[in-house]
């Protein structure tokens, strides 16, 4: 597996962690409003912990969940990414895609632009055969996302979170899937017309 490079979209580039990102990045793990379908907000500490360790899965793996940086103005977007399921799931193991960005980039399809990015990664770079996503039941929006990028219901398309005890109200989550196969069929019938392409050149498909 090559090492994680910047990937470039036509607004965004999805990079590797700099010092710079821990404080917005902090910031965004602290917003009640960005943080609602979590068990709970994230401290300072914790938040660059959880950078730390992206760091070293993306250095270990080649994937990890990574800085989105808009091509226009150099800004910090939140992050977005691939990365092994890290808990004792039911469908595992498993490989999911997610993303968190603050508020203000919110409506502006940078989630869903960022998402196709990592799809492509993952199934021609790191050679996945299937990616999963999954969010709360009350997260319609990025439920919206995941239908957008073309994910569809797994089977079963619920499960309950095992680090969330019974009677939580997020302990539901819904469950979505894409297969390699079906992400190529939807390269034939694009969805909003976004032109993906990795900075690092060709991708190599690894069966």
């Amino acid at each position: 597996m090559p090492p994680f490079t910047p990937i470039e979209t036509p607004r965004l580039i999805l990079r590797p962690w700099r010092d710079a990102d821990r404080e917005p990045f902090a910031a965004l793990n602290a917003d009640p409003i960005v943080m609602r379908h979590f068990p709970q907000t994230i401290g300072r500490d914790a938040s660059d912990a959880f950078i730390d360790r992206m760091i070293a899965l993306a250095e270990r793996n080649g994937y990890s969940f990574a800085a989105i940086e808009s091509r226009a103005d150099g800004a910090f977007l939140g992050m977005a990414g691939i990365g092994d399921v890290n808990f004792d799931a039911p469908f595992g193991p498993a490989v999911e895609i997610g993303w968190r960005l603050p508020r203000h980039a919110w409506g502006r399809g940078i989630a869903s632009e960022a998402a196709r990015a990592w799809l492509r990664y993952g199934f021609t770079t790191a050679g996945l055969e299937s990616i999963v996503s999954f969010t709360a039941t009350t997260n319609e929006r990025s439920e919206a996302v995941m239908r957008r990028i073309g994910m569809v219901r797994a089977e079963p398309p619920t499960f309950d979170h095992p680090l969330l005890p019974d009677g939580h109200p997020l302990r539901r989550h819904l469950l979505y899937v894409i297969t390699r196969h079906r992400w190529a069929a939807t390269l034939r019938h694009p969805q909003g017309g976004d032109v993906i392409r990795e900075s690092s050149g060709p991708s190599i498909r690894r069966d």
